[in-house]
């Protein structure tokens, strides 16, 4: 129980943070007209620093997944039970649902905020082709996502290897995902999380809800690839001499 609840408010903590930041910051102007939105690289910075936080605060509990692709990947990597896969993704869906649901309610306690269902990325949700912040078609994104997502693998695995540095693991996870922001919020405005995407998604309802789907399966099967390539091609067992 005390993996399921690590593996809850750690998700809780990168949907709060992550999607919280690109919904109220992102492009922030004060009363007084002074622009202070945080932009592409602030939102980018936020993602990468909820999952550096919470890999310290309860990594060493459960493992720091806090995203089914990532679970996925461990598993195929054999670093992960079979027995705990669906557990673990219930209480990151869960975690993320609960941390969406927070902000939908702040969100719509100031008067005239609406989500638009209709608008590319309302209310941090991923999509592609009209969908897509910048326009992008479905192939493209499900490349990206799947791309990413397994390169996000092999980061967390080779830096929590036996024979790595594990010191700085959350170091080098969290600037991953903040780099994988950087990339592709243009293009999918970034998921490579089943989690935080249907969390968003269940919110808004529509086009976003429709097309989650894309971001359940080119994540998953991207951590999948990145944890076959690491244990068939790049896994030592042995140190170097």
């Amino acid at each position: 129980m005390k993996k399921l609840f690590a593996e809850f408010f750690g998700t809780f903590w990168l949907v709060f943070g992550g999607c919280g930041s690109a919904i109220f910051a992102a492009d922030y102007l004060t009363p007084s007209g002074v622009h202070l939105g945080i932009g592409l690289l602030g939102v980018s910075l936020a993602f990468g620093l909820t999952v550096l936080t919470m890999a310290y605060a309860v990594g060493h509990i459960s493992g720091g997944h806090f995203n089914p692709a990532v679970t996925f990947g461990l598993w195929a990597g054999g670093k992960f039970q079979t027995k705990d896969l669906a557990l673990y993704v219930f209480s990151q869906c869960l975690g993320a649902i609960a941390a969406a649901g927070i902000l939908f309610m702040v969100w719509t306690g100031k008067e005239g905020n609406i989500i638009d269902s209709n608008a590319a990325g309302a209310f941090a949700t991923n999509g592609f082709n009209g969908f897509s912040p910048s326009g992008y078609s479905m192939i493209s994104c499900f490349i990206i996502e799947f791309v990413l997502t397994m390169f996000f693998l092999l980061i967390i695995i080779g830096a929590t290897d036996k024979f790595a540095n594990g010191r700085f693991a959350g170091i080098a996870i969290g600037l991953a995902l903040t780099l994988i922001h950087l990339i592709s919020i243009p293009i999918t405005n970034t998921s490579v999380n089943p989690a935080r995407s249907l969390s968003q998604a269940l919110f808004v309802g529509g086009v976003p809800l429709q097309q989650v789907w894309l971001f359940w399966l080119a994540p998953i099967l991207g951590g999948i690839s990145g944890g076959l390539v690491y244990k068939y091609l790049l896994e030592n067992k042995e140190p170097e001499a």
